[in-house]
């Protein structure tokens, strides 16, 4: 099993859940913080001193303080974690069940496992850890598989977020052509952003542009 875990979570009272909860697998050392900077940074000490950590669990949200910080939330932490250490185990712990979030946690960030925070959530983050250590298998808590997973589930990629965005800033099709070729990104066809706006609005029941935008907003894709 793991034996030196940090947990970043900004609630006293689930550090102190999920540090029994670890305790209860035979992990030695157990740490955790209060910030997303400070998990960086102690990531870091630790690598120097050559004693890392086998595993970060972190939430996605944190509240602001008066405490300034850099990285002010747990996907901006794991993106700069796993850019830093390409190796290390990665579980994040939230209430966060949104799509296009966890897709982009995996896809992007290839964390280890997503355990969605419940009333089963300790529970199912101790099969977590117990499954990515023994194993190179993935672990996404079954209420967020069932989300992903669905048949009708389409991956929404940056590209698409950029063309709602882009409608939600009140930009025309001509427009949003002009700002996909000064990105690179393809494709830049008027055609294509009106084929690709139609399946999106399709995808997600909207009945306009207006109601696509509202629905995204609604979700936290944009």
């Amino acid at each position: 099993m793991f034996q030196k875990v940090l947990i970043a979570e900004d609630m006293d009272f689930i550090n102190s859940g999920i540090k029994a909860e670890l305790t209860k697998l035979g992990i030695a050392q157990i740490d955790y913080v209060q910030y997303c900077d400070e998990a960086l940074l102690k990531l870091k000490r630790a690598h120097l001193d050559n004693i890392p950590y086998d595993l970060l669990i972190s939430d996605l949200s944190f509240e602001k303080d008066a405490t300034e910080q850099q990285i002010t939330s747990g996907d901006a932490l794991v993106k700069a974690v796993r850019k830093e250490f390409p190796a290390m185990n990665i579980a994040v712990f939230s209430i966060e069940d949104k799509t296009y979030t966890i897709q982009k946690l995996f896809n992007e960030y290839k964390i280890n496992a997503y355990v969605w925070k419940s009333r089963d959530g300790l529970r199912e983050l101790k099969q977590a850890l117990q499954k990515i250590y023994n194993s190179e298998s993935l672990y996404i808590s079954p209420h967020c598989a069932n989300i992903i997973f669905k048949s009708e589930a389409v991956e929404i990629a940056d590209y698409d977020i950029f063309l709602i965005k882009c409608l939600s800033d009140g930009y025309s099709q001509e427009q949003i052509s002009d700002k996909l070729k000064e990105k690179n990104w393809l494709p830049t066809s008027i055609s294509s952003i009106e084929k690709k706006l139609k399946f999106l609005r399709e995808h997600f029941n909207a009945n306009n542009p207006t109601h696509l935008v509202s629905i995204a907003k609604d979700l936290g894709l944009i």
